[in-house]
């Protein structure tokens, strides 16, 4: 494509940054003095870092549809109160990404990226906040076995509103490279103002697996970190927490088949 605009290449964009003409407008507006709200609407993610460091709020609409407007009126004006998670990684900017050309996974999606992005996966507000509690995974298990998770959920602000309670797995001694974590859950739960819930789980032992060097999926002896919470572990979600326990598998390798 025919494309010369600052931020793109032929067809190809070559920074997560608004488009430079919109970026222009957004300083102007935010120079007003005026509260500002941004609504994105966008396929995928982008590095609005200058924004998040200035207006008050940054809602994420992606690609809404025709009952979009009516949407967002209803989360600004707090008829509504919102629950979404982002499902991907909102980097600050392509300096934090490999170069394009570099096909591996290290340094991409919050399963292999160390670093701090923007918003992370999984991130998400709330009008009211949430706490953690009481998080119950066995000290102990063996490979081949499911494992019970329980973690109870309260709201602790005063408004109702619905949470998602994110499981994440994290291998803390591997035998092989694995992701730094990843998702093996989330269930979405409504809750009123003081009201607590127990969240259940059952990981598979898929789910507590690793790929070998022989390229089998396997159960590892060896300490499984599990996190469990509104985000990730870290993540600065200033409506809910994260809570972690640590699993110690015993026994032989387990083949899943």
């Amino acid at each position: 494509m025919n494309v010369t605009t600052e931020g793109f290449r032929g067809g190809d964009r070559t920074s997560l940054d608004l488009p430079k003409v919109q970026q222009e407008l957004l300083k102007a507006v935010v120079a007003t003095g005026k509260p500002v709200v941004l609504v994105l609407t966008s396929g995928s993610a982008l590095g609005v870092t200058w924004a998040n460091e200035r207006v008050a709020a940054i809602v994420q609409l992606w690609y809404p549809g025709e009952e979009g407007g009516t949407a967002v009126a209803d989360v600004l004006f707090g008829d509504y109160n919102p629950a979404g998670r982002l499902p991907v990684t909102f980097y600050k900017s392509v300096a934090q990404l490999p170069p394009f050309e570099d096909y591996r996974m290290a340094g991409r999606t919050y399963r292999y990226f160390e670093g701090e992005p923007l918003f992370s996966f999984g991130y998400g507000l709330s009008y009211t906040r949430f706490a953690y509690s009481k998080l119950q995974v066995p000290k102990q298990s063996k490979t081949g076995e499911t494992v019970a998770v329980k973690v109870a959920v309260t709201n602790t602000g005063r408004v109702d509103g619905d949470e998602v309670v994110q499981l994440y797995v994290k291998h803390v001694a591997a035998s092989v490279p694995v992701a730094i974590r990843s998702l093996q859950g989330f269930k979405r739960v409504h809750l009123r103002p003081g009201q607590t819930e127990v969240v259940s789980f059952t990981l598979t032992p898929r789910q507590l697996s690793v790929i070998d060097n022989q390229s089998r999926r396997v159960v590892e002896p060896g300490e499984i970190e599990i996190q469990t919470g509104g985000g990730q572990i870290g993540a600065r979600v200033s409506s809910s927490e994260t809570v972690t326990a640590k699993l110690k598998v015993t026994g032989d390798v387990f083949l899943v088949k």
